[in-house]
């Protein structure tokens, strides 16, 4: 029977010989096995990635992996990090008054789909307010306004502080986030968003998309970055429509597809499976 990954190594560095063989030498010599490896030459950016899971001796720590792996990391000069999947990360969900694709988190966290651990719900409405606690996952109701921006957003910080939150899921949370938030949280903020970007930004997009006759409806999970809707996309997905279907339809669609590619992008993340290349990603599935 094949184990169980551990740890996950994350590499990134400018593509040159030699690189795989010296980490997979390493790895060998800390009596550790490799379970999956995935890498990729950009020739783009001539930048190169690996994502490695590995299993250990039972002894085996993060710190004892990094006093180990860092003589080949100065070596090649490379930019790394060691994850233990044995932790689960610690997530925030932030909603407003959508609940299509918190619903979808909640019972994919409870069901063991998504190796996360749910510290609260965040919400400027109080709609959801049963649904969490329900699930036994402490809510807090922030109302926002533009003269309460920074208040809310300070109260936000402390909480992510608090809770030693990992990961902020952005599940149809109706309101923009400071560029300063994004620039303290960068790289830990996914958001969904209601479209095939860069297509339909902005208000009532599925009336847009009705309007314009499409043939697909699509949805985007991306990291959140100061640029509206232009953080590194993780992954996308369409429904297919017809001249027959209705805003309402198209919107029950896109809810579907909204969740399915939210819940995805969520679990890449989770199983450490994005890295970033400048504005692009790396996905390895």
């Amino acid at each position: 029977m094949q184990k169980t990954a551990d740890f996950v190594l994350l590499i990134a560095t400018e593509d040159r010989k030699g690189i795989v063989a010296a980490v997979a030498n390493s790895i060998a010599s800390q009596d550790c096995n490799i379970v999956e490896n995935s890498q990729f030459g950009d020739a783009y950016t001539g930048r190169f990635f690996m994502r490695v899971a590995i299993c250990g001796p039972q002894a085996m720590t993060i710190e004892s992996f990094t006093e180990a792996f860092t003589p080949v990391a100065t070596a090649f000069r490379l930019e790394w990090r060691i994850h233990d999947l044995r932790r689960k990360l610690k997530a925030m969900i932030m909603v407003s008054q959508g609940g299509h694709c918190l619903n979808d988190l909640l019972y994919r966290t409870s069901t063991n789909r998504l190796p996360m651990e749910v510290t609260s719900v965040v919400s400027n409405h109080t709609t959801w307010q049963r649904r969490a606690e329900h699930e036994g996952v402490p809510f807090y109701h922030l109302p926002i306004t533009p003269e309460t921006k920074l208040e809310q957003e300070a109260r936000l910080m402390q909480l992510v502080e608090e809770q030693e939150v990992d990961l902020i899921i952005l599940a149809r949370y109706m309101q923009v986030l400071s560029d300063q938030l994004c620039r303290k949280l960068d790289g830990r903020v996914i958001n969904i968003h209601h479209s095939f970007l860069p297509g339909f930004k902005g208000a009532k997009p599925y009336h847009r998309a009705y309007e314009r006759g499409v043939k697909m409806v699509g949805a985007t999970a991306h990291y959140v970055t100061p640029d509206l809707d232009e953080g590194p996309i993780i992954t996308q997905d369409v429904s297919i429509v017809d001249h027959a279907d209705t805003v309402e339809d198209l919107i029950a669609q896109g809810q579907d597809t909204e969740s399915r590619v939210l819940a995805r992008a969520v679990k890449l993340h989770l199983e450490h499976r994005v890295m970033l290349n400048g504005s692009r990603t790396i996905v390895f599935k």
